[in-house]
C-alpha cells in the first residue's frame, strides 16, 4: 500500500512468507485479521506459505523480522546483501528483531503493527531512492 501511495507499484513487488512450513496453508491469524481491520487496512486472502530457493533468486530484498529469519534466508540462498533485518530502518535502527506476538494475547499484535507502520514509510523511501539511482 505505501509503495503504491509513492507511485514504486510497477517497479516493486511484495510478498510474504515464512522460514518453516508450520503454518503452510494457514490463513492470517484472527488476532492480526481483527487489528488490520481495526485500522482500516484491508485484510487479504493470503495463505501462510516458505520462502522458496525460487524466491532467493526471484527478490531482490528479503525484509526479515528476527535474527532467525535471517538464517533461515541464508540456508535458502538467499545471499547476505539482500538479507535486511526491519528493525535496521530509521526511526528505530536497533537491528534487534520484532516481537513475535503469536504467543501471547491481541496487544501483541497491535504492539507489533506499530513496529511495522513506524518503520515503513523508511523502508518505501529507501527502496524509492535505490530504483531512481538505477534508473
Amino acid at each position: 500500500e505505501r509503495f503504491d501511495e509513492e507511485g514504486l507499484t510497477p517497479q516493486v513487488r511484495v510478498d510474504s512468507a515464512g522460514i518453516s512450513d508450520e503454518e503452510h496453508g494457514n490463513p492470517i491469524d484472527p488476532r492480526a485479521q481483527r487489528e488490520l481491520r481495526d485500522r482500516d487496512y484491508p485484510v487479504p486472502h493470503h495463505r501462510a506459505r516458505p520462502v522458496t530457493s525460487q524466491d532467493a533468486r526471484r527478490y531482490d530484498l528479503f525484509l526479515a523480522m528476527t535474527a532467525q529469519h535471517a538464517r533461515g534466508l541464508r540456508r535458502l540462498g538467499v545471499e547476505e546483501d539482500r538479507i535486511r533485518l526491519y528493525r535496521s530502518y530509521p526511526p528505530d535502527g536497533s537491528g534487534e528483531d520484532v516481537p513475535d506476538p503469536w504467543y501471547g494475547d491481541a496487544s501483541g499484535f497491535t504492539r507489533c503493527l506499530d513496529t511495522i507502520e513506524e518503520i515503513a514509510p523508511s523502508i518505501v523511501q529507501q527502496v524509492g531512492e535505490g530504483l531512481r539511482q538505477v534508473r
